[in-house]
């Protein structure tokens, strides 16, 4: 697992590679990605977008920005953690994803960015 704190908001994911849901023959390669987000503040927050930049080891550098993660702009109150699950195809067996969340603190609506760490998506047979 992979992590990196920002402004007191730590990050934490992991990656695995899903066979069953790739088509190797075809250069598609599903990773799924877990993202464990701690508020170790003593306030407050709320994830509001989301700003990804994925790599593939033999394409294009793609980007992705949106609001919210997974459908929904989660409060993670002091203390607490907020834990969610996605996915990424690439067209090579190698590539890794980074990126950053906006948070809003919720006392003062002060808004500020978290990094997302960078971590790889490796297929097995790649790992030898």
């Amino acid at each position: 697992m992979i992590t990196a704190v920002t402004y007191g908001v730590k990050i934490s994911v992991e990656s695995v590679f899903r066979k069953d849901l790739s088509n190797t023959e075809n250069s598609v390669f599903f990773f799924n990605y877990r993202v464990e987000i701690e508020n170790t503040n003593s306030f407050d927050v709320q994830l509001l977008t989301r700003h990804w930049l994925i790599f593939d080891s033999l394409n294009p550098a793609r980007e992705v920005k949106g609001d919210g993660v997974v459908g929904v702009q989660p409060i993670i109150k002091s203390g607490d953690k907020y834990t969610y699950v996605s996915g990424c195809d690439l067209h090579s067996e190698m590539g890794s994803m980074k990126g950053f969340y906006s948070i809003m603190k919720l006392d003062t609506n002060e808004i500020f960015k978290v990094a997302i760490p960078k971590f790889n998506m490796i297929t097995a047979p790649k790992l030898n």
